[in-house]
């Protein structure tokens, strides 16, 4: 089965989305299996973090912010404004693709396990993220 969800990012950042993933899973009626999930993006990207505290959100945004900053003069893309070549270099080193296991009807996530959608640019950009679920 193949669904797709859409995600407004009004802002960088991460966005809380497993909820939603979880409903797709659930009226899909699969028992077990893979759920894939793919961002049809360039300059945003998917993980898995921690969703009980935001200050762990705000430390990774820090952290990468810091390791690819805006205004670096080696950077030659700039026609799409200064948060577009770093917003490109965070998608690279994150990921635009995840995979969850399947057990008895749910995604087989922890505790503190959160879906997110990691907004790298500053305008507000609406996302679209392709769901697969398989054997």
């Amino acid at each position: 089965m193949i669904d797709r969800i859409s995600i407004c990012a009004d802002r960088p950042g991460l966005f809380e989305f497993t909820e939603r993933v979880a409903a797709v899973v659930a009226h899909a009626e699969a028992s077990s299996g893979l759920c894939t999930l793919f961002l049809q993006h360039t300059s945003a990207s998917l993980l898995i973090q921690e969703n009980a505290d935001a200050s762990a959100h705000e430390d990774l945004e820090n952290w990468l912010n810091r390791l690819v900053p805006e205004g670096d003069p080696l950077y030659q893309h700039t026609l799409e404004g200064p948060d577009d070549m770093p917003a490109h270099i965070k998608a690279a080193l994150t990921a635009t693709s995840l995979s969850i296991p399947m057990i008895e009807g749910r995604l087989a996530l922890g505790t503190w396990q959160g879906i997110y959608l990691w907004e790298h640019r500053r305008r507000p950009s609406p996302r679209t993220v392709v769901i697969h679920l398989g054997p």
